[in-house]
């Protein structure tokens, strides 16, 4: 019995001083979620991209997962937000814009992470109902502000102010409180802090929100100026260009508009280039805070049971067909970075080419918690996928994409797309215009409509069915009608590109 006892007390030591390196593989990982706002995919050193730094954001690819083909259902601010949030299309959680009221019975899946004892906090961009700031469902600890809030307390920096912008400091858990510094630094500093205050027998989520990198952009002082010299990586498109690719009278006319290069943000003398700078300038505070956030796990043991997880919560256009902004289904506008590291689940500098959504993002974080999943949801787990596991289930081919007009901006239609394969079908809803095709194996710039060649009408036909399947399936046949709310922005400008023609084959003698 001595020796017995013996042993068991050697045991229980062993067992002790392992800490969580014995443990991480029976209890549930800690979770840190980083969504940056409008980051493209193709903006960040892992991939490829010319001179942008980001070897922080690059070696949560390094130590894990990079998805090459990650995108979002809805390219705006609060419908992917939602998205992420519930795992449902926007037709079903009904954010469809960014200035209406969030339905008080829609489930997060934070709340599922509580019930499974999980320590919850939000810190940053909320942005969904309007400028509503308040402590949401299933956070137990919450920083936010209202709208887009401001980088600077003071608004330097800045060019111009965007709707929604405010400065009436941060709402920490109901109490009104000053912001004191740059936004991106300010953010990191209080997830810092909170983590600090964690139970550490408990499990945490801790969901970073940042407001950057929404225009207007406004780099941290000490990186405003750094690519002052270096060119736009993208090409523009001329008017002639555009029309020889048969691109629809709709994005022509965008070209001059409020979310065009002609006209961007009704600004004359509106430069992409510069724009794309101060963007890529913006980006390198993000960076900063993941490498502060990553450093802080690794310091106080925490990083072998975390999972992190990286992720734009949409593109942005900076010229690509003629166009700025968001909205639209090209590639610069949904297509998204993806990136996670959980060591020892998910194997270092894995690639996934899967098709996946951030309507994929609640199931799959709630797999990876053990936690309980949503019985109605559109997103699928991706969890082991990403953990190269031998169970892992069939991955889907596409996606669904919707875009829904608002007023405010008219002139982005209605859309939907089947995204995520070689062939990108488009739909546009309500106008006398053309629909799209492209060959994104052969035209990755997605230049070249192909939707009225005849060598592709039968393809057309079956992207079209298999649209409207997934539409129908998933309950998105009915459209959200909201009142009129937020400013308009329907000005064009005289002296630039004039309105566009029908297209030639309209015509009939």
């Amino acid at each position: 019995m001595n020796f017995l006892r013996t042993v068991l007390v050697g045991f229980s030591l062993i067992v002790s001083s392992a800490g969580v390196r014995l443990s991480a593989a029976d209890t549930p990982p800690n979770i840190v979620f980083v969504l940056c706002d409008d980051h493209r995919f193709d903006c960040f050193g892992a991939a490829g991209h010319p001179f942008l730094e980001t070897p922080h954001i690059d070696s949560i690819a390094k130590d894990g997962a990079m998805f090459t083909s990650a995108y979002v259902t809805t390219s705006l601010c609060s419908p992917s937000r939602a998205s992420i949030l519930t795992g449902q299309y926007a037709h079903n959680h009904r954010v469809v814009d960014n200035y209406h009221p969030v339905d008080p019975d829609l489930v997060f899946f934070p709340e599922r992470l509580q019930s499974a004892g999980y320590q919850t906090a939000f810190i940053g961009k909320w942005h969904m109902g309007g400028e509503v700031d308040d402590p949401q469902r299933g956070f137990d600890h919450w920083i936010s502000f209202k709208g887009q809030g401001t980088y600077w307390p003071d608004g330097h920096g800045t060019t111009r102010e965007v709707p929604q912008t405010t400065y009436d400091g941060l709402n920490i858990n109901g109490r009104r409180v000053p912001q004191n510094g740059y936004l991106t630094d300010e953010l990191t500093d209080y997830a810092i802090d909170w983590l600090q205050q964690t139970d550490t027998s408990k499990p945490f989520f801790l969901y970073v929100s940042h407001k950057a990198v929404h225009a207007d952009f406004v780099p941290a002082d000490r990186h405003r100026g750094r690519y002052d010299q270096q060119p736009l990586p993208i090409d523009v498109p001329t008017v002639e260009q555009m029309d020889a690719g048969k691109l629809p009278m709709w994005v022509r006319n965008q070209r001059n508009s409020r979310h065009g290069v002609d006209f961007g943000y009704n600004l004359k003398g509106f430069s992409p280039a510069v724009y794309y700078r101060r963007y890529c300038e913006s980006l390198l505070a993000v960076d900063d805070s993941v490498g502060r956030l990553r450093g802080y796990l690794s310091e106080h043991g925490l990083a072998d049971n975390t999972l992190f997880v990286y992720m734009g919560d949409n593109g942005f256009q900076f010229g690509d067909h003629g166009l700025i902004d968001k909205r639209v289904a090209y590639e610069a506008s949904a297509k998204v970075p993806l990136l996670m590291a959980a060591p020892g689940k998910i194997p270092p500098q894995t690639v996934v080419e899967s098709v996946v959504g951030n309507i994929d993002i609640a199931p799959t974080m709630l797999e990876a918690a053990g936690a309980n999943q949503f019985s109605d949801i559109d997103g699928q787990s991706f969890w082991k996928t990403a953990c190269r596991s031998d169970d892992a289930g069939p991955v889907r081919q596409h996606l669904l994409y919707e875009y829904y007009w608002e007023r405010n901006y008219p002139h982005t239609p209605t859309l939907h797309a089947i995204i995520g394969g070689r062939w990108k079908y488009i739909r546009c809803h309500g106008l006398w215009d053309r629909d799209e095709l492209y060959d994104l194996e052969n035209d990755p710039g997605e230049m070249r409509n192909l939707v009225d060649a005849p060598e592709h009408a039968e393809r057309v036909q079956e992207l079209n069915d298999q649209l409207w399947e997934m539409i129908q399936s998933s309950q998105g046949d009915e459209m959200p009608l909201l009142e009129d709310r937020g400013p308009l922005f329907p000005k064009r400008d005289p002296a630039k590109s004039p309105q566009a023609m029908f297209p030639q084959e309209y015509f009939r003698d």
